[in-house]
């Protein structure tokens, strides 16, 4: 069921049951059984979705990182993306070329995946959420709208991440980009609350949790609670 309008290459490979809707291009990919692909979506070479995956409008899956004079960093990738059974891909959501994203996973309207990140099963990034360059996200982790996963950062598994929370890479701005450019490494089974601040390379052990509000500038242990400006120990978690 491909539409008189859509631009589908010759070399596309697409199962049974798959609908292209208006003005969608589709690129030398593949494209699993029973998947819906809406208006205006653009899916680049290299891009392999899975089954009964669902892209909304204006959906770009293949972006090709592009430098400039402006950028501290060259970006390096290779031109594929991976994409699992029954995702939702959201309206206006971007996802660059050299990102995997595991099955049954959602990413919401006008998310951003950056490349040379992976995203297990079962996740949700939320509306405009943005992940950063070589992220790693764990299975069944949840990011609440227009928070920011930085680049290098590493979360785990069951991890719970609310509105607005910005995390970040660099301390020292001003020597441009090198090995020092490290994100939080966030253990599993962390709950970061609303409009905290995560600053570079800490460490938030498995189980603890963050208020909303804090601005974590050291490692936090697991099974604890930390909040404040700067965030301090407020209790041991069972």
């Amino acid at each position: 069921m491909i539409h008189p309008s859509a631009i589908v290459s010759e070399k596309a490979k697409l199962g049974a049951n798959v609908t292209v809707m208006p003005f969608a291009v589709i690129g030398e990919c593949v494209i699993g059984d029973d998947s819906v692909i809406h208006p205006h979506v653009v899916i680049a070479d290299g891009v392999s979705i899975g089954r009964a995956v669902e892209v909304f409008p204006g959906a770009f899956i293949g972006k090709e990182p592009k430098g400039a004079g402006a950028l501290a960093r060259m970006p390096e990738f290779d031109k594929v993306v991976q994409i699992g059974d029954e995702c939702s891909i959201g309206p206006n959501s971007v996802i660059f070329y050299d990102v995997i994203i595991g099955n049954n996973t959602l990413l919401g309207d006008g998310a951003s995946v950056r490349e040379k990140c992976s995203v297990g099963n079962f996740c949700i990034l939320s509306r405009y959420v943005t992940v950063n360059y070589n992220t790693k996200i764990g299975s069944r982790t949840k990011i609440m709208d227009c928070s920011h996963i930085t680049g290098n950062a590493v979360i785990g598994d069951d991890v719970f991440i609310s509105l607005h929370v910005g995390t970040t890479n660099d301390n020292a701005v001003r020597e441009g980009y090198s090995s020092h450019v490290v994100g939080p490494t966030i253990e599993d089974n962390v709950v970061i609350g609303v409009g905290a601040s995560l600053l570079p390379a800490i460490r938030v052990g498995q189980g603890a949790t963050i208020g909303a509000g804090s601005v974590v500038t050291k490692d936090v242990k697991e099974k604890t609670l930390v909040a404040g400006v700067p965030a301090r120990f407020v209790k041991t978690l069972e």
